[in-house]
């Protein structure tokens, strides 16, 4: 979906991060939802956020969204799909041909996404890895703190399998990538204005003009980054894409993090936030953000993130990944596993084999910590410490790869990882394995095949 933002004469035109889509979908993989322990969560989330949507004042009518709660009350999934589908074709902060609703803006719309958000997310996860995802990520945050959630699983499942949300039990619940969206912060004072600091109208007018102009005076020294889109319209400035409304959301968790220092932070990430990386050290399946921007990471961190991710990927790939194994020996097993479907041998989980939304979760959260670590090892200070990082941000990548060998942001990022290390031949072995997936074949693997010709360019040109 594509969100527009209209805010002091600067337009915005920005890709959704929320998943959902405007069409019908097929019935989710059978058990998804059966899990009694998913499902008895999901009923008592439910509960909560119609309560949240029942109890508000002033808002419009919220009959509009009866539909959408009779379906989820009789727990029929490609229902829910299909009613929350009409209601999004109408909704005006997204682009589409019809008229737009107004009811559909506001506190309660947002509770209402809140909704699908989590039973879309379990039907993809099934009732197994959703529940692990959730349980594990809510048990390493520390009660009290402030959680960025930002794919959809990370946001949504763990939204749903608190305590309780709306009263940050046991912590804030946010998403990062919604804070541009002013009706977003009002949902969030509705639930947490008092507890903790949210940024205000002021604020967020202060990050959209700090924004704009750092991207005119980037734009005009040619340093705009890839895919942030910047030109004059009009006598306007007008900035699009996801890169540009990332950015300012990355401005918005700034000031949330400035602002709630007494608190401790964590963060899923979705869209790498240029700010948070000093800050960040690996935390079990997502991230911490410290007070104070780390000198380096230490032994301690790296080993301890190893040893978390070894034992934690070995029920669902098996025991074969170590520092020690090869890329040629990854991209055999990918081949063997996920393009062949031969399981010979495999002393993993089939049931992980058979789950393409928990592969692309965790190969997303472990990728994302390669990207930490390939971060620091640009930054490092010395060649010894580029080395450590190097050899850090190599396994993870490694292992992100293992888990889902058809993720673009696995894929691209482990490529740019080994191009950068001057590695070309196992940078295209690592593309084109990727090439051959089955979910990389038609228009959706054209980033894919079009990555594996300029690497083939690129080493023909050597």
């Amino acid at each position: 979906m594509k969100t527009t933002i209209r805010f002091l004469g600067v337009v915005i035109l920005g890709i959704g991060l929320f998943s959902g889509g405007c069409t019908q979908k097929s019935a989710p993989a059978s058990g998804s939802l059966k899990n009694p322990e998913a499902a008895g969560q999901l009923k008592t989330f439910v509960a909560e956020k119609e309560a949240q949507v029942d109890a508000l004042a002033g808002e419009p009518d919220v009959s509009v969204f009866k539909p959408f709660f009779t379906a989820v009350d009789k727990g029929n999934w490609l229902a829910i799909s299909n009613a929350f589908a009409k209601l999004e074709r109408r909704a005006p902060q997204y682009e589409h041909s019809g008229p737009s609703d107004e009811r559909l803006h506001g506190t309660a719309w947002e509770a209402v996404k809140e909704i699908w958000g989590a039973y879309d997310a379990f039907s993809a996860g099934g009732g197994k890895y959703s529940m692990d995802f959730g349980t594990n990520i809510i048990g390493s945050i520390t009660p009290g703190s402030v959680y960025f959630g930002g794919t959809d699983p990370g946001r949504f499942i763990v939204t749903a399998l608190q305590k309780s949300h709306v009263n940050a039990d046991p912590f804030f619940t946010l998403t990062q990538n919604a804070l541009a969206d002013s009706t977003y912060l009002d949902y969030l004072r509705a639930m947490y204005g008092g507890k903790i600091y949210v940024p205000t109208l002021e604020d967020s007018q202060h990050c959209f003009e700090d924004y704009m102009e750092d991207a005119q005076t980037r734009m005009a020294k040619g340093k705009l980054k890839p895919g942030e889109d910047v030109r004059m319209v009009e006598g306007k400035v007008q900035v699009s894409g996801q890169v540009a409304v990332m950015n300012i959301n990355g401005l918005l968790a700034r000031v949330i993090f400035d602002k709630n220092p007494g608190r401790e932070f964590y963060i899923e990430e979705s869209f790498p936030l240029d700010w948070m990386y000093p800050y960040l050290e690996p935390h079990g399946l997502i991230m911490k953000i410290n007070r104070q921007p780390l000198a380096e990471m230490s032994d301690e961190i790296v080993r301890r993130d190893r040893d978390y991710w070894t034992k934690y990927v070995t029920p669902m790939i098996g025991d074969w990944l170590n520092p020690d194994t090869t890329v040629k020996e990854v991209t055999v097993f990918a081949e063997k596993v996920y393009l062949k479907n031969d399981l010979s041998g495999f002393k993993g989980d089939r049931q992980f084999v058979q789950s393409t939304g928990a592969q692309k979760w965790f190969s997303k959260l472990r990728s994302s910590i390669g990207g930490l670590y390939a971060w620091r090892a640009q930054h490092a200070a010395d060649a010894s410490e580029r080395e450590r990082m190097n050899d850090a941000a190599d396994f993870t990548f490694r292992q992100a790869f293992a888990l889902c060998p058809y993720l673009p942001e696995a894929v691209f990022r482990y490529v740019t990882f080994l191009m950068n290390a001057n590695r070309g031949a196992d940078a295209l072995l690592v593309a084109e394995t990727a090439a051959q997936m089955p979910a990389n074949q038609g228009k959706d693997g054209e980033q894919i095949r079009g990555l594996v010709e300029q690497l083939k360019k690129f080493q023909k040109a050597k």
